[in-house]
């Protein structure tokens, strides 16, 4: 291959690299958050999907009704989760920029 340069192009893949931590690292700065009930459950989560913290009003909390608390969880989990991929998805991450770095060989 007449004019292809192999440490050019391990340049580009350690640069990917580096733009893909940074990546990471930002969104595990970011917060998102989901919730249930009307906000009476809230789930706080990280860009990565790692789950920070869990708010319950204490209305909610029924000893004789624990099956509804633990759907209204699992639906804020869930609601926080998807916020977090939607928020991952929005950043475009590292790779949205291949087109630019590889003319010609990314679709």
């Amino acid at each position: 291959m007449a004019g292809f340069d192999l440490n050019a192009l391990f340049q580009q893949a350690q640069q990917i690299q580096e733009q893909m931590k940074r990546a990471q690292e930002e969104l595990a700065r970011k917060e998102v958050t989901g919730t249930a009930g009307g906000g009476m459950v809230i789930v706080t989560a990280n860009g990565k999907g790692e789950l920070l913290k869990v708010q319950i009003d204490p209305k909610v909390v029924d000893p004789k009704d624990v099956a509804m608390l633990e759907d209204l969880v699992l639906a804020a989990v869930n609601s926080a989760l998807r916020a977090a991929q939607q928020l991952a998805q929005a950043q475009g991450g590292p790779l949205a920029n291949l087109k630019d770095m590889f003319p010609g060989m990314v679709p």
